[in-house]
């Protein structure tokens, strides 16, 4: 897990915890820079990226982190977002590569619901 913009890192810290007690593996990197969000990713060899956007979001941070993804031949990791964007927002990281986007007020369990039925093992 990860976060773009500023504020709000206890409810990440939260929803980070909500998912490990569910039973997931958690990594969350405070890092923002895409580079280093990506590397973390594979190096901790994850199967999914979700993104908690924040005020000051940029949208074009979706694209790079997929661009990144495609460099180092590890698309096959699949990224979500969720929080504060509009509706135009959601569309254009949607363009990018995300595969689903969760507005804020969506329950750990909805989250954790679709976690269950879409996130599978990525091989490496």
């Amino acid at each position: 897990m990860a976060r773009f913009g500023e504020g709000y890192e206890s409810a990440t810290l939260k929803l980070a915890r909500a998912f490990s007690e569910a039973g997931y593996e958690v990594i969350y990197t405070t890092a923002q820079d895409p580079e280093a969000i990506v590397a973390s990713a594979i190096q901790e060899s994850v199967d999914h990226i979700g993104i908690t956007t924040l005020p000051g979001t940029e949208i074009e941070n979706f694209a790079r982190i997929v661009r990144l993804l495609a460099r180092e031949n590890a698309s096959q990791i699949k990224i979500t977002a969720g929080g504060m964007l509009s509706e135009e927002e959601i569309a254009q990281i949607k363009e990018t590569g995300v595969v689903q986007f969760f507005p804020k007020g969506t329950t750990y369990a909805n989250l954790i619901e679709w976690s269950e039925e879409h996130i599978k093992p990525v091989d490496y």
